[in-house]
C-alpha cells in the first residue's frame, strides 16, 4: 500500500481550543484519526506528523522522499513566511497538496500569499477538517494516474 505523509505545522497542536470560531472544535488527534481512516478508504497508508518548528518540518519533508508517495501539508503560518519549506518541497520532487482549515484568502491580507502553492499540486482551503479528506482523495487520484 502506498503511504503518504500528513504534515501539520505550528499551532495545529492546539486545534479544538485555539480560536474555535476560526478553526472549529475538532482536535488534532481527531483530524489525524480521520486522515488515517480517509487514507485507508483511498488505499493509502497515512503517517501523521506535527511540529511547531520549521527545521523539524523540513526534516520530515526530506525524510519523505523514498518513503512516502506524497504529502498533505498544512504549514500553518509558515505558509506565508517560509521560503525554506517551499525549497524543501521543491527539492524532494513529491506531489504535495496544501491544505488549510480556514479560507486563507478571506482572512487578513498577510495570509493571502502562499510560498507553498507554487510548488504544490494544489491548494484546498476553507473546508475545515474535511479539507484533509479532499486533499487525500486528490493525492490518491494523482498517485493512481501517475502509476
Amino acid at each position: 500500500m502506498t503511504s503518504i505523509l500528513v504534515l501539520n505545522g505550528p499551532n495545529l497542536n492546539l486545534l479544538g481550543t485555539r480560536q474555535p470560531e476560526v478553526y472549529g472544535r475538532t482536535t488534532l488527534q481527531d483530524v489525524e484519526a480521520m486522515c488515517v481512516d480517509w487514507g485507508k478508504a483511498a488505499g493509502l497508508d497515512v503517517t501523521c506528523v506535527q511540529s511547531n518548528h520549521e527545521g523539524v518540518m523540513i526534516d520530515a519533508i526530506h525524510a519523505a522522499k523514498g518513503k512516502h508517495g506524497g504529502i498533505v501539508l498544512n504549514a500553518g503560518a509558515y505558509t506565508h513566511t517560509s521560503v525554506a519549506l517551499r525549497d524543501a518541497i521543491a527539492s524532494v520532487e513529491l506531489p504535495v497538496v496544501e491544505v488549510h482549515l480556514s479560507n486563507i484568502h478571506a482572512r487578513e491580507t498577510f495570509r493571502h500569499h502562499s510560498h507553498i502553492a507554487p510548488v504544490a499540486l494544489g491548494q484546498i482551503a476553507g473546508f475545515g477538517a474535511q479539507g484533509y479528506d479532499l486533499a487525500i482523495q486528490a493525492l490518491a487520484k494523482h498517485l493512481e494516474s501517475a502509476g
